[in-house]
């Protein structure tokens, strides 16, 4: 919530005063003169959790008091942990200190530490949550239980069964307290199917995460309406006309949601790159119910066995999908590169286009590297200058980027492959060759550029930044990596990206490489959306947005408007009063949409990777270490699996856990530690909960963990 001034003015006032203080008090203080409006103040600033208001008609400012602001984030049955909103330790909360709240509620505590670290007492819960959960029912001694995927650690007793769930049903419940407070139950809300099932998971953790997933009638209807009307002569009015130009795509297989397009030529000061987005935002205007649609969204989600997408079909694969040969209307930047990747200029252009041929990155890598059959090179020649000329600029960006430090992180995503019921047979790693990396140079071009040109206008724009890493975070990797033999002296204190590049580059190849990126990757700052210029570290870029996927992206079909009137001269300052407020509930909306959307991938991930391995249960596999816990260790195999093999499951020792990278029998002086190669025998998979349990190699059994 961004305050009003009057609501600032409040706040610091009330931060001076520690203790409560009468309402009428402080107004009589303040010189208050609206009573009604006042009071407005003080209950919208409740409900941001900035105060907290009694029935005695007192107010305390949570800043004032010393208090602190978080969120329930994990429950069992007689305490709870909030996590804080300032970053700092989790706070253990007995559930007679809670005041009722629940995972997910947004509280107000005040804290302190003894012998178990961090414990606090919930002052005010001013926001709740969705006060829901999804789980697999089970049967205990005669009564059925929910077992919570996520959130709530102990079985929850189902009171209410209207719907007449089963045992073995993903459901999701309603959670509540039992009229004596002094225990959790639920009630079953809806039945999903077999808990044993993705698919099933799937359909669950969407409704969990609170994912939008239906359209509206009346955001359909206008979608149809936009995309019926096609592409008219007086939308190509005023545009550039780039009909002719051999412009082409370049997206994976399957995609239908084409929003990026390219074309590069040699000029005389070295390459001419033109980047064509589709221009949602001449269909999807400010306001308008297609556009709050989205915001309510943030991005479109992507599953093994389906897509959420941001926009109807009517739009994402419609209208705005820059299908070969279809008239296209686009938002197009143009830049001048040096033989050594300096974008000398740029410059933002409204376009009309006609792409001339749908690529396909396999058979645009098999041109590159030569090995195209006849019919691709047919398909390719009225681009295949095009083509060359892009990559022969992509080397010359590609070395650019490592010039200035850009960070090499080694990809670990996964591909699944489904049957016709959507049930997961084939698990590999996701390959990207020179076609993928050239695409991706291409698009962090644009998105410089636009960047640039937003902060040269001075006008309101959401930035996609990336902060330096915390010197802690990065100390703490360090201490892990030097177990494996790693040089960490260039990444301790202050590091540029390309001190941490360059850890990374000394490991390539080595069968540690994907660890040590892990280990990096954990102790970076997560990428985000500002209003500010912050930079992004990653990159190593001073200047960055998102500006080339409108279509499934809501911070790129964002500022597309703001570029399109800053470019089509409407005043800095107009731009200024129209966007700025709407600009940072958009970021801030847009990390936090984004953030629900890269979790629900990774869960359903998760599922269809159990339900994989579910079909290799005593089959023996070679993997290596991936991560240690005082619990036990994760093993991840070639095919990207990743399972953990438990403490009570190893030989029998006395382990020691060194806090960093590695177990210890005491004893027998066994080690486990990351990096390791080890061979393991699958011995559980629970597609619900999307947990994979291994063993040593030899074990006779295991124990199922979860």
């Amino acid at each position: 919530m961004q305050l009003t001034e009057e609501q600032k003015f409040i706040c610091d006032a009330l931060s001076q005063k520690s203790k409560p203080v009468r309402i009428d008090k402080l107004m009589k203080e303040l010189g208050v003169t609206d009573n009604a409006a006042f009071i407005g103040h003080l209950n919208e600033l409740e409900r941001a959790g900035e105060l907290i208001l009694s029935k005695k008609n007192t107010v305390v400012s949570v800043r004032g008091a010393g208090l602190v602001k978080g969120s329930i984030v994990t429950m069992s049955r007689s305490f709870c942990f909030m996590r804080r909103d300032d970053g700092g330790e989790d706070v253990y909360i007995l559930v007679s200190d809670a005041m009722g709240a629940l995972p997910g509620d947004k509280v107000i505590a005040s804290v302190h530490t003894d012998e178990r670290g961090f414990c606090g007492k919930i002052r005010s819960v001013y926001q709740y949550g969705s006060r829901t959960a999804v789980g697999t029912v089970k049967r205990f001694r005669g009564k059925l239980e929910l077992h919570a995927d996520a959130f709530y650690q102990s079985p929850i007793e189902i009171t209410k069964n209207k719907i007449d769930a089963h045992e073995g049903d993903k459901m999701m419940a309603k959670i509540r307290y039992s009229p004596d407070g002094k225990k959790l139950t639920c009630s079953a809300v809806k039945i999903y199917g077999e808990a044993e099932c993705a698919r099933v998971c799937a359909d669950a953790i969407i409704d969990a995460m609170g994912i939008p997933s239906k359209f509206g009638d009346e955001v359909l209807e206008s979608a149809e309406q936009i995309n019926a009307a096609g592409v008219t002569q007086q939308d190509i009015e005023g545009r550039v006309d780039l009909r002719g130009e051999d412009i082409f795509t370049i997206d994976g297989a399957d995609a239908k949601d084409l929003d990026d397009a390219i074309f590069v030529r040699r000029v005389n000061e070295g390459f001419e790159l033109s980047v064509h987005i589709a221009d949602v935002s001449h269909y999807v205007t400010d306001g308008s119910p297609l556009d709050l649609e989205a915001l309510s969204r943030g991005t479109s989600v992507y599953f093994a066995d389906r897509v959420i997408p941001m926009y109807p079909e009517a739009i994402s694969n419609g209208i705005c999908s820059l299908n070969a040969n279809t008239d296209k209307l686009t938002f197009s930047a143009f830049m001048i590169f040096d033989s050594d990747g300096n974008m000398l200029h740029y410059r933002f252009e409204k376009t009309v286009i006609n792409s001339k041929v749908r690529g396909v990155y396999s058979e645009v890598n098999a041109i590159l590297d030569g090995t195209a059959d006849a019919d691709i090179r047919e398909k390719y020649a009225c681009v295949q200058s095009a083509l060359h000329d892009a990559y022969d600029l992509y080397q010359v960006l590609d070395k650019a980027a490592n010039r200035r430090g850009n960070v090499h992180f080694s990809s670990t995503e996964s591909r699944f492959v489904l049957d016709e019921n959507g049930v997961c047979v084939g698990l590999r790693e996701r390959e990207s060759g020179m076609a993928e990396k050239m695409i991706e140079q291409f698009m962090i071009a644009a998105n410089t550029a636009a960047a640039m040109l937003a902060e040269h206008a001075k006008i309101p724009f959401i930035y996609r930044v990336h902060e330096s890493p915390d010197p802690d975070a990065l100390e703490r990797a360090a201490m892990m990596l030097r177990v494996l033999g790693v040089d960490t002296k260039k990444i301790c204190g202050n590091p540029k990206p390309s001190d941490i590049d360059a850890v990374l580059s000394a490991v390539k190849g080595q069968p540690y490489e994907e660890i040590v990126s892990n280990v990096l990757l954990r102790a970076m700052a997560k990428a985000r959306y500002d209003t500010e210029p912050l930079g992004h570290f990653g990159l190593a870029l001073s200047d960055y947005c998102h500006f080339t996927s409108p279509i499934r992206r809501y911070p790129d079909s964002f500022i597309h408007r703001m570029l399109s009137e800053y470019i089509g001269g409407k005043p800095q300052y107009s731009i200024m009063k129209k966007y700025y407020g709407k600009s940072v509930d958009a970021a801030d909306l847009s990390s936090e949409y984004e953030i629900r959307a890269v979790n629900a991938e990774r869960r359903t991930e998760d599922c269809y990777m159990a339900e994989y391995m579910s079909g290799f249960i005593g089959e023996e596999f070679d993997g290596t270490v991936s991560h240690v816990l005082e619990s036990g260790f994760f093993v991840r195999l070639a095919n990207s699996a990743e399972g953990m093999v438990h403490l009570d499951d190893l030989p029998y020792d006395e382990y020691e856990y060194d806090g960093l990278a590695s177990l210890r029998g005491r004893l027998g002086g066994k080690c486990y530690r990351v990096g390791d190669a080890i061979r393991i025998k699958v011995a559980a998979a629970r597609i619900a909960t999307g947990k994979v349990s291994f063993v040593p190699a030899g074990s006779s059994e295991g124990t199922e963990q979860y």
